[in-house]
Formats: C-alpha cells, structure tokens, sequence
C-alpha cells in the first residue's frame, strides 16, 4: 500500500509535465507580454525603452475607458444571462432520459460551431434590411420597434451581448447538472419530508450544494467576457465609431493594425490585471460560511 509520501511524489511528477507546458505557454508569456509594455517597438528592429510611458497612455486615452465600459456590460450580460439561463436549463434536464440529452446537445451545440460562423450569422439576424428580428417586428404590427441593432450606439451593445449569452450557455449547462447529479440523494430526502420542495428545494438545497460550482462559472464568465473578441470583430469590428469597441479589440488594433507592440503589450497586461482583479472581487462577493 502506498504511503502518503509516495502518494505525493507520484502526484508531483504526474502534474510535472502538464505545469511545466502551462508554464511555457501561458506564464512565461505573460510576464514577457508586461516587460514589453516598457518598450517602443513595432514589432521588428530595436526595442527602444520608454519607462511606464506606454501604461500611463493607455490610462489616459478615453477610447480604453470606453472599451472597460463595453467590456463591463459584457461582464454583467454574461453573468446576468449565462449563468441563471445555465441552472434553470439544468434543474429542468438533468435527467438522464434521451429527449434530455437531445435537447442538451441542442443547447451545447453553438459551442461546436466556429465563432465566425455564429458572428455572421447574427450579424445576419440583425441586419437593418434583410435581418430576421426586423422582418419579424414588421410581420407583427411593431414597425415602430425596427432598430439598427448593431449601427446604433445607444443599443449596440446589449444587441452584441445576445450572441455570447446564447453561444456559451452549454458549458455552465454541463458544468451544472454534473453538480445537481452529485447531490446525495440523502439530502434529496432529508429536504423533501421536511418540505422542502419546488422553490424551496432549489434555495435551501440545491443552490448551497452546487454552490461552488456556480463561483466557479462566475469566474469563467468574467475572465471568457474580458478576452472576448471574436464575434465582436466579425459581427462590427468595434464600430460604428468604436462604440462596441471591447479591451481585446482595442488592444489587437494597436498591435497589429498600427504596429505598436510596446503599447498592445501594455494593454494585454492591464486586460489581466482588471481581470484577477474582478475574479477576486466576485469571489470576496460570494464567500460564504459552510
């Protein structure tokens, strides 16, 4: 029988080889990605040194802050939408029968499509002329509500919002009935002769149970919302006027359109500083006492 010390040298050298290419691929990079931000470089030739000139710019141009914004109604949309979507969905089809995992596939299903594809296909659905939410509104007597939706910078943003609440609901669907399966049926009926049922269950059983596991989709939420730049680039671009300009966007204009590196470097590092700041934030919200 192995002995705990065994248990944990084989736990160690199990976890060497995956840390060690996480370590590569993510870490090093983002400390190499910080260190650039103290540079002027365009991407080829010498990197000339600048000080924290590259931050301070970043903190004082308007369109960053505008882009935070974005990115914050990005934020709350998804946990808003994504999340309470994702449980309601799974208290209803958590049961293994096969009309349950049809309609879970259904619901997984935009995780399998390419983000292009999704983005073309609701910049279709929105299009001012030929989209199908206008054609919709106009079949059914509201021709007043018929909106730019995406050309409009007073709506844009909650319009783009719709797409990424809709594509990324499966992974917290899954993530939330592999929880509620693992609730032990121990407490199922512990809570049901004391009657705990129907909106009871779901507060004083099932939310405290799984409660962990929704900190955790939070989490994801925040950090998916922030480096989200797809659907966003195909569906707008950041425009019109940069309204619906989020900090990925930013941040990949000024690197590769205008080839400042030094300056998108510098924003890719506060992208991660607001980020672990925020994961905090939400985790400091949601502690609570076993």
């Amino acid at each position: 029988m192995a002995t705990r010390a065994q248990m944990k040298r084989f736990i160690f050298f199990a976890l060497l080889p995956a840390v060690a290419i996480y370590s590569v691929f993510v870490i090093v990079p983002i400390f190499w990605s910080a260190y650039y931000g103290f540079f002027d470089w365009k991407g080829i030739g010498t990197a000339t040194y600048n000080g924290t000139a590259n931050y301070i710019e970043v903190l004082r141009d308007p369109i960053f802050w505008l882009a935070l914004k974005n990115n914050m109604i990005i934020v709350l949309a998804s946990i808003g939408g994504q999340v309470p979507i994702a449980l309601l969905l799974a208290l209803i089809l958590w049961k293994n029968t096969f009309f349950y995992k049809f309609v879970r596939s259904a619901v997984f299903m935009p995780m399998v499509l390419a983000s292009v594809v999704i983005g073309i296909m609701w910049g279709y659905i929105y299009h001012p002329e030929i989209g199908l939410i206008n054609y919709i509104l106009q079949q059914i007597g509201l021709s007043s509500w018929i909106q730019d939706w995406l050309g409009d910078p007073s709506i844009n943003m909650y319009s783009v919002s719709m797409p990424i609440i809709w594509a990324n609901i499966g992974p917290y669907l899954i993530m939330f009935i592999a929880a509620i399966q693992n609730i032990p049926s121990e407490v199922e009926d512990a809570a049901r002769i004391d009657g705990a049922v129907g909106a009871k269950r779901l507060y004083l059983v099932v939310i405290p149970m799984i409660w962990n596991m929704i900190k955790v989709a939070i989490v994801l939420c925040i950090s998916g919302s922030l480096k989200a730049f797809d659907l966003i680039y195909v569906m707008t671009g950041g425009g019109p006027a940069q309204s619906t300009e989020l900090l990925a966007t930013y941040m990949y204009n000024n690197t590769f359109n205008i080839y400042r590196y030094g300056y998108g470097s510098a924003v890719s590092t506060l992208i991660i500083i607001i980020s672990l700041i925020l994961v905090l934030t939400s985790q400091v919200v949601m502690k609570r006492k076993d």
